[in-house]
């Protein structure tokens, strides 16, 4: 698994879930600025998805793959879910859905690199 690119993750998912959580506090619905960003999150995702199929391919990877391969489809599934349903709820509590959406992707993508390292 790639440090760097987990890393990336958790820094965007953090950036994210705090822009959230202030447009939150303000009482706002989700704007086009948290869309992009979660949508360049999405994105970032897939890419480590990429690197670990990519390693676990080449012979890589924990002994435990099913764990693995949960995290990794949590992780896929939830951005798109979250700003699904932020836009179905045009309310502050659609931006408190992006902010736990963007704290539950930097903790699943920690434990993957938990994971990865065989620690249980």
């Amino acid at each position: 698994m790639n440090t760097t690119v987990a890393t990336i993750v958790i820094a965007c998912s953090l950036l994210l879930m705090l822009a959230s959580l202030v447009v939150a506090v303000r009482n706002r619905p989700m704007g086009m600025i948290l869309l992009v960003g979660f949508a360049v999150l999405e994105v970032t995702v897939l890419v480590q998805l990429g690197f670990v199929i990519a390693a676990v391919a080449g012979g890589e990877g924990p002994a435990d793959t099913v764990t693995l391969w949960g995290y990794l489809g949590g992780q896929v599934l939830i951005p798109p879910a979250g700003v699904f349903l932020a836009l179905a709820e045009r309310s502050r509590w659609g931006s408190a859905i992006l902010v736990v959406a963007g704290f539950a992707i930097a903790v699943m993508t920690g434990r993957l690199l938990q994971i990865w390292q065989g620690v249980a």
